[in-house]
């Protein structure tokens, strides 16, 4: 059996065709296509959320600031604020914004991540997996399940867009993460994949021209809360999902709409630090410079 697919109506077709879901047609997917064992697949994938999940704990411990001096220690303030007496919205919606940020400190802090697609959105995933996870018990096998979920919506979205935030802007990396979650949580709770697919249409049509403008160059502002803000985004689109609200736009047709404005954003807002936030007299005070030295063992302010 073929399972090849590059666009969400052909995924679809053949989930409805073998009547299995998308994280099944995905791994299928990748059996034909690397010729290795199921089993050997499976826990590969198993290992990749072992290790996400090393780099929130990791994250969540930090108290120092990143050598660029830009990050650090605010998913453990996020934490702490999650476990306080009355939490906005209650405990999990903070600790789901505090494992996104763990995942970008711990990056800042040259600690091993998963690029979830990329680096500089590898903690959505993991932190909307890891909270889902400890609010529904679900076990390593349905995570990793749900992570193929987030797979075929990425391979869709590699195979017709792109990542990269030098050339789609940021919407290529965070909004792609973001959709990619969004699947992978509504396919964890019983959702179809047709709500799956609308999950990611949700996702990304509403991260539409979201532009890449890190302070100095560094993979940390506005990079690290925004990791946080969109697992939160990434739950609100598995929401509408869930509760059937009208997706208009096919996930196939945001894609391209991503991949046209990626094309005509300028250039000055494509991960070139040549505008936006980088330019703003907060952001030139981190501007790179061979000069410029900042100790690992600095601490944060009180």
């Amino acid at each position: 059996m073929n399972y090849h697919f590059t666009k969400a109506s052909e995924l679809i077709a053949l989930c409805s065709e073998n009547k299995l879901p998308i994280h099944e047609i995905t791994l299928r997917r990748e059996v034909n296509e690397t010729s290795q064992s199921r089993d050997s697949i499976l826990e590969r994938m198993q290992g990749y959320f072992g290790m996400m999940r090393d780099s929130v704990n990791k994250g969540l411990a930090i108290e120092s600031l990143s050598a660029s001096g830009l990050s650090g220690g605010d998913a453990k303030k996020l934490l702490l604020y999650s476990q306080s007496p009355a939490p906005l919205f209650g405990p999990q919606f903070a600790k789901t914004m505090a494992y996104g940020f763990a995942v970008l400190e711990t990056n800042a802090a040259f600690g091993r991540i998963v690029a979830t697609p990329t680096a500089g959105s590898a903690g959505i995933v993991p932190a909307c997996l890891l909270s889902l996870q400890e609010t529904h018990s679900l076990t390593e096998v349905q995570i990793s399940s749900a992570m193929f979920t987030a797979a075929g919506i990425g391979h869709i979205i590699g195979a017709n867009a792109c990542f990269s935030g030098a050339q789609g802007g940021c919407q290529a990396e965070i909004g792609s993460a973001s959709s990619m979650a969004a699947a992978a949580i509504v396919e964890a709770i019983g959702g179809t994949p047709e709500q799956a697919v609308n999950a990611a249409a949700f996702a990304l049509m509403n991260t539409l021209g979201l532009v890449c403008d890190p302070v100095g160059g560094y993979v940390e502002v506005p990079c690290v809360s925004r990791n946080g803000m969109f697992s939160i985004h990434s739950f609100l689109a598995a929401t509408m999902a869930m509760a059937d609200a009208r997706c208009f736009i096919p996930f196939d047709d945001v894609v391209i709409a991503m991949r046209d404005i990626g094309r005509r954003m300028p250039r000055a807002l494509k991960e070139t630090s040549e505008a936006g936030l980088a330019t703003t007299p907060a952001g030139l005070q981190f501007k790179p410079s061979p000069t410029r030295s900042v100790s690992f063992s600095k601490k944060l302010p009180a």
